[in-house]
């Protein structure tokens, strides 16, 4: 019983934090993306009618939106180069986006009096060597113009525009580590796009019913387009997390499996020790579905004590995990300090039911051995 509990309380925890870890991930990226993010499912860059836009501007629930552009360059910085993640927006997304929620240092701008600014991720933020008290240096942004196979280099085949670094951000560490947010204009001059953009933002009220809106949105556009949710915009991060969840599940299942051989062998040896009791029995009129019942339900008691109290240890740790924060997950630039859990009661029920299952199947064999003793062989 004590093996059925611990592997119980183990699957409960370990599924929680999974949920909990999912959680923060949708909590930061919530707070960062839009609502609804606008892609074409062909091409890499696209344009809205005004007629699309001023449908979309009069949808129930909008409040703003945001043209963005988005795509890799590279960064020269007082020597230091660096690949970015480049993502071109208008000065809505900032009034929109809670951008300052992940502020580190300097101030959010991407553009004033003509000038264009920089907000950089800590990460790249370190390996540029940024200095964003002075404004000493700028940022040097190149990207290659469209050139014929075969053509010679010179530096006119790049596009090239300057930068001051305005800011520093920390929304996740794998995003911090490239990204760097400018203005829109500057954006579509370095790339050479003409009112073309990779992606439209598109931000809700805060009651607004986001299912109806997207499907108003999915009406104005067509099949032309994805449109993306804050979940769908990070699809490979949060499938990760499922599958993780899912190994995790089946791993501890297993050890549980291996736990529950302990049933096996006790019920095994029961059947040994009590063998001229059972040969009574038998010789009373016993039948043999009844000496198999007896052990069957042992084990079945044995199954269901022992999730009853493996949940109920779990549920407590996570209680106790939840308030207090016991383990920590010992990194002071953490979004959480200590590791986050969210009971889910389907998993509860899932893993309870899981358990009942092993630990009952593995009694069978043992019952069914006892069933088939000779009562004469072990009458004095």
């Amino acid at each position: 019983m004590f093996g059925v509990a611990i592997g119980t309380m183990a699957l409960i925890v370990v599924l929680s934090v999974f949920n909990g870890l999912g959680d923060v991930l949708k909590s930061v990226y919530n707070t960062y993306d839009a609502d609804f993010k606008i892609v074409p499912k062909t091409g890499k860059s696209f344009n809205l009618s005004d007629a699309e836009l001023q449908k979309i501007t009069e949808l129930e629930g909008v409040s703003s939106y945001s043209r963005v552009i988005e795509d890799n360059a590279v960064a020269i910085h007082r020597g230091k180069q660096a690949v970015v993640e480049l993502r071109g927006i208008e000065k809505t997304f900032l009034r929109t986006n809670k951008l300052d929620t992940f502020l580190l240092k300097g101030e959010l701008k991407v553009e004033e009096k003509g000038r264009f600014s920089a907000i950089l991720g800590l990460g790249l933020y370190y390996e540029l060597g940024a200095l964003i008290e002075t404004g000493a240096y700028e940022i040097e942004l190149i990207y290659p113009r469209d050139v014929r196979p075969g053509s010679v280099i010179t530096p006119n085949s790049f596009r090239r525009i300057r930068l001051k670094p305005s800011a520093v951000i920390s929304i996740d560490a794998a995003l911090d580590e490239k990204l760097m947010i400018t203005s829109y204009n500057a954006v579509s001059e370095l790339l050479g796009y003409d009112n073309r953009y990779t992606a439209f933002e598109i931000y809700l009220d805060k009651d607004a019913p986001s299912s109806r809106v997207k499907s108003s949105l999915n009406d104005i556009l067509g099949d032309e387009y994805d449109i993306l949710d804050s979940d769908e915009q990070h699809s490979d991060i949060m499938n990760a997390v499922k599958i993780e969840k899912l190994f995790a599940y089946i791993a501890l299942s297993f050890i549980t499996l291996i736990a529950s051989f302990n049933i096996f062998f006790s019920l095994s040896m029961l059947a040994i020790e009590k063998r001229r009791d059972m040969s009574v029995l038998f010789a009373v009129g016993a039948s043999e579905q009844l000496v198999r019942a007896i052990f069957f339900k042992q084990g079945t008691l044995i199954a269901i004590v022992g999730a009853i109290v493996g949940v109920g240890l779990g549920l407590t740790f996570c209680f106790l995990q939840d308030q207090y924060g016991l383990i920590g997950l010992g990194m002071s630039n953490a979004v959480v300090q200590s590791y986050p859990v969210k009971v889910v009661w389907t998993d509860v029920a899932l893993v309870s039911i899981s358990i009942c299952i092993i630990t009952i199947v593995t009694s069978y064999r043992p019952a069914k051995l006892a069933a088939k003793i000779n009562p004469i062989e072990f009458l004095d």
